[in-house]
């Protein structure tokens, strides 16, 4: 099996496994919140990153990867905004309509294409645009109702947005420049995370709930939902550093996409949910934008593939060309010195 078919494998497989958990965790975290009251979400996100810590922690003591430190400024920095846009996403969902916050979601995508293309020189085709417009117009249709505007919601979810992109953009570049795998930068960045929510979720979560969360009643039935969904944020944490990694940003935000419309056909399915054709009509358009993402997408990864193959090839067949030459008895003694072949020298014209 070449590298190419194994890269896409694991690709496949991290999107997957992407999907799968990020699913459950909802449905899970759902339970938790709507039927047991556990509202305090933030101060729960910093348990999930905690118990990821310790399961890496395992997982490096049992040698299942190896620890690589690197720059401790840049994981210090990038964890802690990774714990910050945790929390304004929470805020803003906190002091803005439901409606309001499926639309800062939405504008995740478009910001991290502008900030890619400005400071990264990263270019989309128009084809790739296109399909993002189709993906972004289903998810609206299918997700947005109210759009309830007020100055301070609107201020932290412009907060929200750009923590975000920027936070997700790093987990791209720092693996690549590092050359860390995601299991390696999320091993490193874990406890910054952790500490940054632990230490801002309880006020955050009094401010939005009226509640404390210590003074909760942990029934057995909340410990158990609260356990099982620390256990699967391990994956989705795992499975979020890796598809970013593998794959772009703006990929992930797809795919975060794609989750959404499966949460809310399985909570039509499972949990009786209401459902309009506005639903089923979004979900729709969104499914045609994801393929096409994914169409255009891989099209443009053959290119390129293709592309840096033949220049290859062709490059190879330049550095042979002049022993060919000599071997075949091209190269011809002149005035002073050997003349390169005419056939060579003509290639070299309209290259």
């Amino acid at each position: 099996m070449g590298e190419s078919q194994k890269f896409q494998l694991g690709t496949i497989g991290a999107l997957s496994l992407s999907v799968v958990s990020s699913v459950s965790i909802v449905i899970c975290n759902k339970a938790l919140i709507s039927t047991l009251g556990f509202t305090f979400a933030t101060t729960l996100t910093s348990w999930h990153l905690l118990v990821t810590f310790c399961s890496l922690h395992v997982a490096l003591w049992m040698k299942l990867f190896e620890h690589k430190p690197f720059d401790a400024r840049a994981v210090m920095g990038f964890g802690i905004l990774n714990g910050i846009s945790i929390g304004l996403l929470n805020l803003s969902l906190g002091f803005n309509s439901v409606g309001f916050y499926q639309m800062t979601k939405l504008a995740i995508i478009p910001c991290t294409v502008l900030l890619e293309t400005l400071f990264f020189r990263k270019q989309f085709s128009r084809s790739i645009q296109f399909s993002l417009v189709v993906l972004l117009f289903g998810v609206g249709i299918a997700t947005v109702t109210d759009l309830q505007l007020n100055a301070l919601g609107s201020f932290l979810s412009l907060l929200a947005v750009l923590t975000t992109c920027v936070a997700q953009i790093m987990t791209n570049t720092i693996q690549k420049k590092f050359k860390v795998s995601s299991t390696q930068l999320l091993y490193q960045s874990c406890p910054y995370q952790a500490l940054t929510l632990f230490i801002v979720g309880p006020f955050l979560d009094g401010l939005l709930t009226n509640q404390n969360v210590f003074a909760f009643n942990y029934t057995p039935q909340v410990l158990f939902f609260i356990v099982l969904s620390c256990l699967i944020s391990v994956s989705v944490n795992f499975s979020t550093f890796l598809v970013i990694g593998k794959t772009s940003p703006v990929t992930y935000q797809v795919l975060g996409h794609l989750k959404t419309c499966l949460v809310l056909t399985f909570g039509y399915v499972l949990l009786r949910d209401p459902f309009s054709w506005r639903n089923i009509l979004g979900i729709f358009v969104a499914v045609i934008g994801m393929v096409l993402y994914s169409y255009y997408c891989t099209l443009e990864t053959q290119q390129k593939a293709s592309e840096a193959s033949a220049q290859l090839s062709q490059a190879k067949e330049v550095e042979s060309d002049p022993l060919l030459s000599v071997e075949n008895g091209n190269g011809m003694l002149g005035d002073g010195g050997p003349k390169a072949p005419v056939w060579a020298s003509n290639k070299d014209l309209h290259a």
